[in-house]
């Protein structure tokens, strides 16, 4: 009788702790994971701030031509290089990696520019500065070195200025311009938005 109880006691004990572990383990694994305090926003996290385009940082599926005509934000660069008669280069192989200047961007530019610019008279001044703003390559904002000196495909020259993950890029005339969207993958190159126009000599 006593082997028996004893049987019987333990076999409540097993019975107890599996339970309780079962808790306990069902506890940890739905318990949310601490993340901390939410970082405040410096200009190290602006190189992947999602802009009004509403394209992040991810693939986009299609050439570099698709991707910037679907996306709102790039609407004036998208008139711009078919003013340039450039539209369809965004389509050939590549790679290449454009930092693509945003409607804001455009808009920055004295009254008339950008007018100016799109006549045909000036097709041959727009298609310098169109093409002052892409690289041979895929360049991804990581691999951009503070300092670092990045040739165009107009044969020009870009300034990398960076901090943290935030880059700015400097242009011949000493403008800037600061990479508010990085690494918009696109099947033959990268974008990257930006918040002014560069300008070369």
């Amino acid at each position: 009788m006593k082997k028996h109880l004893k049987i019987v006691a333990l076999s409540a004990i097993t019975f107890v702790a599996g339970s309780a572990y079962a808790q306990t383990n069902t506890n940890t694994m739905n318990r949310p994971t601490p993340v901390g305090s939410a970082p405040s926003t410096t200009m190290s996290d602006s190189a992947n701030r999602p802009t009004q385009s509403g394209v992040g940082s991810k693939a986009t599926g299609t050439d570099l031509a698709g991707s910037l005509a679907s996306a709102t934000d790039f609407s004036t660069l998208q008139t711009a290089l078919v003013a340039a008669g450039l539209a369809d280069k965004a389509k050939e192989a590549g790679p290449f990696t454009v930092f693509a200047p945003s409607n804001a961007a455009f808009d920055k530019l004295p009254a008339g520019t950008l007018q100016s610019l799109t006549q045909p008279a000036s097709k041959t001044k727009l298609q310098g500065i169109l093409a002052y703003h892409v690289v041979p390559g895929n360049v991804m904002a990581a691999d951009l070195k503070d300092g670092q000196k990045i040739k165009t495909v107009s044969g020009g020259t870009l300034t990398v200025r960076k901090k943290g993950s935030a880059v700015m890029l400097v242009d011949a005339k000493g403008g800037s311009a600061m990479v508010t969207t990085a690494d918009i993958q696109a099947t033959n190159g990268t974008v990257h938005a930006i918040d002014s126009v560069l300008m070369p000599k």
